[in-house]
C-alpha cells in the first residue's frame, strides 16, 4: 500500500509511487530499457569523460551505466521530490530523524573537526565528542610506547577486541584496511561469534600477561559479547594466578554502562562511552573505533575521520548532479526498483579491502532491508539490494562468470586505486588493467559476429558471446590511506541514506535482529537444563531442540 509521509521540513510528501518524477521514469524505462551500451557510447563520443564526477579526492565513472542525460535528470528529480535536501539538513542540524527510536542521526558529528558545532537536545556534542577521541589518544600512546603494563610488569604485545556486529564489523575492516599503517609489534584479533572455536582460536598461542582485551558493548548485556567477555576474563585470570584487580590490567570497556563495566571488574575511568545517537553500523569512528586507533595511532585516526568529514562536506553542500554519494544512491534505485536488479557487488581490486563488502553488508542490508514506511505502512516497491562481493582479481576465477554471461542483471562497484602501498614489479599495472578490462567487458561484451570472425566453429560461438550491456561504477582514489579509507565509507553511508529517503524508510533502526535474540534467550535454558523441560515452540523447533539435548548428552 503506498503511503503518504511527511518530509523532514514538516512537508507532506505524496506517495512514492505516484509522484510525478516515479511516474516519469516508469514511462522513460520502458523507452530506454532495451538501450545497449554500445549504441549509447557510440552515439556519444565523449560520454566517457561527461559522465563523471569528483569529490573529497573521489573520482567517480558512472559512463558504463544503462542511463542517459533525461534518466539522470528524471532521478535527479524524483531525489528533489523526495524531500532529500530537507532530510539532509535535518541530519546534520541534528534532528531526531530516526523516529522509530526518536534519536538524531549524527555519525556525521563523531568526525566533525573542533570549533563545529552540532547541537542536540540544546547541547553541543562535538566537544563531547572530541573529548572521547582525546581519552583515546592518551590510552593508545600509552599502550603503543609500552607505558601500560599489565599485571605482572609485561608490557601489551596483544590486543583482542570482542564486540559484535558494528562492534565488530568496522573494527575489523579498518584494521585490514589499513594494516600497511599498523604497529606490527602489537598483534590485533578480534572476536564476535558466541561459537566458542572463535575465542578459542583467537587466544591460541598468546601469553595472558602480555593481552589486553576491549569489550565493545553499549549496553554492556549483549548475549554474544558479554558471553565471549566471561570467557576472556576466565581464561586471563586461570594464567595470571585468580588475582580478580588483574582485570582491569588487562581489560578495557567501550560503553555506556558504567555499573556493568565496574561489576565486570574494569575500571571506569578506562571506560570509553558513546551516544544514543551513534548507531551500531555507524560506529567504526567512534570509541568502537579503539582497536583501530591503537593499531594505525591517533595521527593516522584523525586522517582517516578528516576524510570522512570531507565526504560529508562534498554530500552536504554539492548539488545533487555532481554529488557521489546522491549519484550511486539514485543509481541503485533505477536498478532495483525499474530492472528488478536484486543485487549489488562491491569489487574492491586492493587486496587490504578485502572485508570492506562484508562490512557494507551490515551498512546497507540492516539500514535498507525494511518493508514498511516511516509511517509504518507496507511499501509496495523493492527496497535495500543484497550487497556481497570479493576483491579482484580473485573473483574473476570465480563469480564474474555469472555475472558476464549469467540471466541475473548485477550492477556492480569497482574500487581501486592509482598508486600501490606495495610496489612488485608489474603487480599494480596488471591489477589495474584488470579493472579497465573487466569494466570495458562488462559493458560492450562480444557479439556473435565478433565471435564467428575468430573462426570460431558454429557451434561453440554461442557459448562465447558476452551479452555485455552489464552497468558498472568505478571508483579511483590516489591511495589507500587512512583519509581515503574514511571518504570511501562515508561515500556509501551517505548512499545508503539517499535511497532510504527515497524509499521512505527508516534507514537508522534495525527491528529486524530483535526477534531471533529475544527467542535464543528463551531457548538457551531449555538446552541448558538437566531436566526434560515442556517446550511450547512449533514442532520442529522443539524436535530439533530434542534432537540436539539427546546429541548434547550422548
Amino acid at each position: 500500500m503506498a503511503t503518504t509521509t511527511a518530509g523532514a521540513s514538516g512537508e507532506v510528501l505524496g506517495p512514492l509511487t505516484k509522484r510525478k518524477a516515479w511516474k516519469a521514469l516508469e514511462e522513460h524505462y520502458e523507452k530506454v530499457r532495451g538501450l545497449h551500451l554500445r549504441d549509447l557510447f557510440g552515439g556519444d563520443p565523449h560520454r566517457g569523460e561527461r559522465l563523471t564526477a569528483e569529490g573529497a579526492g573521489l573520482f567517480l565513472d558512472y559512463s558504463k551505466n544503462r542511463v542517459t542525460d533525461e534518466t539522470l535528470r528524471l532521478l535527479i528529480a524524483l531525489a528533489e521530490e523526495s524531500g532529500l535536501r530537507q532530510r539532509i539538513d535535518a541530519m546534520f542540524r541534528g534532528e531526531k530523524i530516526n523516529v522509530t527510536e526518536n534519536r538524531a542521526v549524527l555519525h556525521v558529528a563523531l568526525r566533525a573537526p573542533k570549533g563545529t558545532s552540532i547541537v542536540v537536545d540544546g547541547e553541543d556534542v562535538v566537544p563531547q565528542v572530541h573529548a572521547v577521541l582525546d581519552k583515546m589518544a592518551a590510552f593508545s600512546n600509552r599502550v603503543r610506547s609500552g607505558e601500560w603494563k599489565g599485571a605482572t610488569g609485561k608490557r601489551i604485545r596483544n590486543v583482542i577486541n570482542v564486540g559484535i556486529g558494528g562492534s565488530d564489523l568496522g573494527p575489523v575492516m579498518a584494521y585490514e584496511a589499513l594494516k600497511h599503517y599498523t604497529e606490527r609489534s602489537i598483534t590485533f584479533r578480534f572476536v564476535s561469534n558466541v561459537d566458542g572455536t572463535d575465542f578459542a582460536e583467537a587466544v591460541q598461542g598468546l601469553d595472558a600477561a602480555e593481552t589486553l582485551f576491549i569489550i565493545s558493548s553499549k549496553t554492556f548485556t549483549t548475549l554474544e559479547t558479554m558471553t565471549n567477555a566471561h570467557t576472556a576474563r576466565d581464561w586471563s585470570l586461570a594464567a595470571l594466578g585468580g588475582d580478580q584487580k588483574a582485570v582491569a590490567k588487562h581489560f578495557v570497556a567501550v560503553s555506556t554502562n558504567a555499573k556493568g563495566v565496574a561489576e565486570f571488574g574494569i575500571d571506569t575511568a578506562n571506560m570509553f562511552g558513546f551516544w544514543d545517537w551513534v548507531g551500531g553500523r555507524y560506529s567504526m569512528e567512534s570509541a568502537i573505533g579503539l582497536s583501530t586507533m591503537l593499531s594505525i595511532g591517533p595521527e593516522n585516526y584523525r586522517a582517516m575521520l578528516d576524510g570522512f568529514h570531507q565526504m560529508d562536506e562534498h554530500f552536504r553542500t554539492t548539488p545533487f548532479e555532481r554529488n557521489l554519494p546522491v549519484l550511486m544512491g539514485m543509481l541503485g534505485v533505477w536498478y532495483a526498483d525499474f530492472f528488478g536488479a536484486e543485487t549489488v557487488a562491491v569489487l574492491p581490486y586492493e587486496q587490504y579491502l578485502k572485508r570492506f563488502p562484508a562490512y557494507l553488508q551490515q551498512l546497507t542490508m540492516e539500514s535498507n532491508g525494511k518493508h514498511v514506511t516511516l509511517e509504518g505502512s507496507s511499501v509496495n516497491y523493492q527496497t535495500g539490494p543484497i550487497y556481497w562481493g570479493e576483491p579482484g582479481t580473485n573473483g574473476q576465477h570465480s563469480f564474474y562468470q555469472l555475472i558476464h554471461q549469467g540471466t541475473r542483471l548485477i550492477p556492480c562497484d569497482f574500487l581501486a586505486f592509482g598508486q600501490t602501498l606495495n610496489s612488485l614489479g608489474r603487480h599494480h599495472d596488471i591489477l589495474m588493467a584488470n579493472v579497465f578490462a573487466q569494466t570495458e567487458a562488462l559493458a560492450f561484451g562480444k557479439t556473435l559476429e565478433q565471435v564467428k570472425a575468430e573462426k570460431t566453429p558454429d557451434w561453440l560461438a554461442p557459448h562465447r558471446v558476452f551479452e555485455g550491456n552489464r552497468p558498472t561504477n568505478t571508483i579511483l582514489a590516489e591511495k589507500l590511506t587512512p583519509e581515503a579509507l574514511g571518504k570511501l565509507v562515508a561515500l556509501y553511508e551517505h548512499s545508503v541514506f539517499v535511497q532510504g529517503t527515497v524509499w521512505q524508510i527508516n534507514s537508522f533502526d534495525q527491528w529486524g535482529v530483535e526477534l531471533g535474540k529475544v527467542l535464543a534467550q528463551r531457548i538457551v535454558p531449555e538446552l541448558e537444563s538437566a531436566e526434560e523441560t515442556k517446550l511450547a515452540h512449533d514442532s520442529s523447533t522443539n524436535n530439533l531442540i530434542r534432537r540436539y539435548r539427546a546429541t548434547k548428552r550422548a
